[in-house]
């Protein structure tokens, strides 16, 4: 078999990211945040591909792809793995919290808080969390609440002789909320959300006669997929907002316990959510939900913390306050957030005002809540500009925030169109058109990643911005596609899927494979998040057979199977780090002269056939110099890279010399390049 299972694939990915919180050379609070990065990941994980599992088991299905094995035998494979990081997750945690000892900042919790503490945590009790909780007492004659399966609950058990035990839950409050620091000076303290209710526990059921009263964490994780029916009368953003109501009650697929949890109140709730403990519920700590600990506290602790990286200015965009007519001049390449995101504003803000600019067209996936983006948007319309936004509504659990942005846009006066047919717009793309005395200035702009001032932050992602006719004429030729349902167009330079983009990559790996099979030098880089796309896969183990030197970044999913010994020209590696490495780009050696491509797809199926993706070519030299050199510094890396192999080991990656960090020296280097 020459492909690994993508469900085990991304655990191995999911398992780098652990391997972030047990790196001693991270910042202490810094590997907490990890904790919560694995934990988040994880829970989404359950909520899509292993509810995807489970309906595969439920249809009987006995191939999988990737695995020598039925869907229940991959489903009791992913248990195990997820049960074994777990027991790593735990160590982790506690070894975390001994470190926070030997820096005066002490975890404690009902047992172990002093009366000192206690007295310091009332006021907070009764003036704010107090009035955080709503316990709700559980009836067999009354129905179960309906669970919210981002949340996390303590599942409570009231004992007194002579009586029935009687239960009840209590939904935990959620991020910051979920830590409570104290200071005393020399000495930081913190509490979990958690063990404040079970400290007063008494208080909040004092109503209810007990000898005992004890309480458990407990979550769980629905199938989140969405259910869009086929009903002609409703509207494509009414079936998306319905279908986000039936996800709330969707089926559960894991059931996360306290191992101490008593039997009877352990059979009594999945008796209730009906879930079967052989195969839904995993057993775990006292603590759970540590997707939280995102929003770790600091402490006040700056040595604690990555050191601040501000974004780098671009030297050519800051030479000029006119950002339209400097792009005219050349080409503009970003990359974030090694650079800032604010002149992806600055642009729009500058359009909505510009009275060459007539209309700006943009597609968006994912927003910020208080999205920038958006703000700038409106203003063009109330400068009687046409704004036309290709709004995907289905981008997983943005969907009540892009709704909300799609009907205030709709209500100032835009075009908002939701996607086409059957597929989901994946694209990133803007154009701005701009005219004087009949000539065309129009700018275009291509990206790998969404227009999100927030995750511009944390994601690194490549972005042109250009007035290169090549490019802004098929750019509005993908706006034009999607605006007529789309209409046949076809594309020379830009790859299109479902159009072109397939086709194009397989055209330019035989034409690598050509000139291996000449004796030529030969050689594709590759720059993604996954790899599972089973025709590409073949392809590519096809061109580094031929003699192809095929070297892969690949942050996440990869289904395709290295051996470095029986083919040494076939190598693939991961960088997981401080930023979430999110740029997509390629590059096809052309017997000497690079053809360079960015763009906003995968190697996936979904990606190359069921979604609409773009990918610029890179005609400027500068930025093809660039975009080498960054591949370079990654390629050399080996202070956060992992060798990507058949045996999903994660081994760091060891060369001669000194150990390169690829994300510092590029922070470095960019730094450098503001005075160019």
């Amino acid at each position: 078999m020459k492909t690994i299972n993508r469900e085990l694939s991304w655990l191995s990915f999911n398992a780098r990211v652990l391997q972030e919180a047990l790196d001693e050379k991270v910042p202490l609070i810094e590997r907490f945040r990890f904790l919560g990065i694995y934990s988040n990941n994880l829970d989404e994980f359950f909520r899509v591909r292993v509810a995807g599992v489970r309906r595969m088991m439920d249809a009987k299905q006995k191939k999988v792809y990737g695995y020598d094995g039925t869907a229940e035998e991959l489903y009791k494979e992913i248990r195990k793995v997820v049960l074994h990081q777990q027991e790593l997750f735990e160590s982790c945690y506690l070894e975390l919290t001994q470190q926070l000892i030997k820096e005066h900042i002490f975890f404690v919790d009902e047992q172990t808080i002093t009366p000192p503490l206690t007295r310091a945590l009332s006021s907070y009790y009764k003036e704010i969390f107090k009035h955080m909780l709503f316990p709700i007492i559980l009836d067999k004659k009354a129905t179960f609440p309906d669970l919210r399966d981002d949340a996390i609950y303590l599942a409570i058990k009231i004992h007194k002789k002579g009586l029935a035990n009687r239960y009840a839950i209590l939904q935990i409050p959620p991020g910051k909320a979920r830590f409570h620091v104290i200071n005393d000076g020399a000495s930081s303290y913190f509490i979990l959300a958690d063990d404040i209710i079970r400290l007063h526990l008494s208080d909040i059921f004092s109503m209810l006669p007990y000898d005992k009263i004890s309480a458990y964490t407990f979550k769980f994780t629905r199938d989140s997929e969405l259910d869009l029916e086929d009903d002609v009368t409703q509207s494509y953003s009414e079936k998306i907002e319905r279908s986000l109501k039936k996800r709330k009650k969707g089926t559960p697929v894991r059931f996360v316990y306290d191992e101490f949890m008593p039997e009877d109140l352990l059979t009594y709730l999945l008796s209730c959510l009906e879930l079967k403990k052989s195969t839904n519920a995993i057993p775990g700590g006292r603590y759970h939900n540590f997707k939280d600990f995102l929003q770790f506290p600091d402490f006040n602790r700056k040595d604690l913390l990555f050191t601040p990286q501000p974004p780098h200015r671009h030297a050519f965009l800051e030479s000029s306050q006119q950002l339209l007519e400097r792009i005219k001049e050349r080409d503009v390449f970003l990359h974030f957030p090694y650079q800032k995101f604010d002149y992806i504003i600055d642009l729009l803000r500058e359009a909505a005002i510009d009275p060459l600019v007539t209309e700006i067209k943009i597609n968006v996936y994912r927003l910020a809540p208080d999205s920038q983006i958006m703000r700038a948007l409106i203003a063009a319309i109330y400068n009687r500009k046409q704004v036309v936004v290709i709004m995907e509504l289905q981008a997983r659990f943005d969907e009540a925030n892009n709704l909300q942005w799609s009907n205030q846009l709709k209500e100032h006066g835009a075009k908002v169109i939701y996607g086409a047919p059957n597929l989901k717009v994946h694209s990133k793309l803007l154009y701005i058109k701009r005219q004087n005395k009949g000539a065309d200035l129009s700018v275009a702009y291509v990206g790998t990643g969404n227009f999100n001032e927030r995750t511009s932050r944390i994601y690194t992602d490549f972005a042109l911005i250009t007035a290169e006719k090549r490019v802004v004429t098929e750019v509005s030729k993908v706006f034009r596609l999607l605006e007529n349902n789309m209409e046949r167009v076809s594309f020379r330079h830009l790859m299109v899927s479902p159009i072109n983009y397939r086709r194009k990559i397989i055209q330019l790996i035989d034409r690598e494979i050509q000139l291996a099979k000449a004796r030529k030098a030969a050689f594709i880089r590759i720059k993604l998040n996954n790899l599972t796309d089973r025709q590409m896969i073949e392809k590519l183990i096809e061109a580094s057979m031929s003699g192809v030197r095929v070297e892969m970044i690949i942050r996440g999913i990869c289904c395709l199977k290295t051996d470095l010994k029986r083919n040494p020209n076939l190598t693939v590696i991961s960088i997981v780090d401080r930023y979430l490495e999110h740029a997509r780009c390629m590059v096809f050696g052309n017997d000497g002269k690079p053809l360079f491509y960015i763009g906003s797809a995968d190697l996936m199926e979904r990606n190359l056939d069921y979604r609409i993706e773009v990918a610029t070519p890179i005609f400027d030299p500068r930025i093809q110099a660039e975009i080498t050199e960054i591949f370079e510094y990654q390629w050399r890396g080996t202070v956060k890279s992992r060798w990507i192999t058949s045996d999903m080991k994660n081994e760091y990656r060891r060369t001669e010399g000194p150990p390169f960090h690829a994300q510092q020296n590029l922070y470095l280097k960019y730094s450098e390049k503001e005075s160019d």
